[in-house]
């Protein structure tokens, strides 16, 4: 890959998909459009960027965004957001939506879906506590390829093996040949859709719990304002943005706000923290996001 062309790539993974590539990374831009070349029996990278320079096929360039796209997941990756979802925040929105007995989750940035999926896996855990509820997990991402893996609910022997305990495998997959399939039941708890987070999001609504973690790594600091900007309003004045272990709000957002007793946890600023005893609220009804 030239100098030229690998300049003009950062430049515009920045503007399509808000990812800052450093100049270490050309190794990784060659390694990836290499085998998107392959795939799509192209000559070479060079004839590749020559056909995304000319800016005749949007969906070319859509498909070297996406191949170098970090899409790297597993179930239940990194073991205390998950804690915190089953060990605090669904005992908060058990006891603040008791009313309306509805709760809206949104995985931004979900890859092929095993964190949407091990959320759903934890709800499903709690059915008894959430007979009646109206539940709905939001899935997006901005690839379409991993969102098709994520509908199918289709995994490696090798991914399955990734965080996720056996007793839950046992309980909500079943297997396909070589692969292994999550359950009907749990497919049908999420909806997947296409999305960007560098755009507009106000059709999705407004949602109790928000995750997207280990994102804003991949960004520089004027587009993690810019994320971190359009996330705030999606959240209700009592909600919740999970963040990776590495990432933060701090001096990027200031409609948000760390939670003082949660590493990870974010909410809204004007909000008071909530500190409620888990809910005794009496299996879970699920369905689809509701159309705004």
């Amino acid at each position: 890959m030239t100098e030229a062309d690998f300049t003009f790539l950062c430049l515009l993974l920045r503007q399509r998909s808000g990812l800052a590539l450093g100049p270490d990374k050309r190794y990784l831009a060659e390694s990836r459009l290499g085998i998107l070349c392959r795939r799509r029996c192209i000559e070479s990278i060079d004839a590749l960027m020559q056909q995304v320079r000319m800016g005749r096929d949007p969906e070319i360039e859509g498909a070297v965004v996406e191949a170098m796209t970090t899409n790297e997941t597993l179930f239940f990756r990194d073991s205390t957001p998950f804690d915190l979802f089953r060990d605090v925040l669904l005992p908060e929105k058990l006891a603040a939506n008791a009313a309306s007995r509805t709760l809206r989750i949104w995985c931004a940035a979900v890859s092929s879906g095993q964190e949407a999926y091990s959320l759903a896996m934890l709800i499903d855990a709690m059915a008894e506590r959430l007979a009646g509820w109206k539940i709905a997990i939001l899935g997006t991402d901005i690839s379409g390829e991993v969102l098709e893996k994520a509908r199918a609910g289709l995994y490696s022997q090798f991914e399955i093996q990734r965080g996720l305990p056996i007793q839950m495998l046992l309980k909500h997959f079943g297997q396909r040949s070589d692969k292994w399939q999550i359950s009907e039941r749990m497919r049908a708890m999420v909806e997947f859709r296409q999305h960007n987070l560098l755009e507009r999001n106000d059709q999705f609504g407004r949602f109790d719990i928000i995750f997207c973690r280990n994102v804003l790594i991949y960004f520089d600091v004027p587009t993690k304002e810019k994320v971190l900007g359009l996330l705030a309003p999606r959240l209700g004045p009592d909600g919740a943005l999970v963040l990776g272990a590495t990432e933060t709000v701090i001096g990027l957002a200031t409609a948000l706000r760390a939670d003082p007793q949660q590493r990870g946890l974010y909410r809204p600023a004007q909000a008071a923290r909530m500190s409620l005893p888990p809910a005794l609220a009496p299996r879970a009804s699920t369905g689809p996001i509701p159309a705004h």
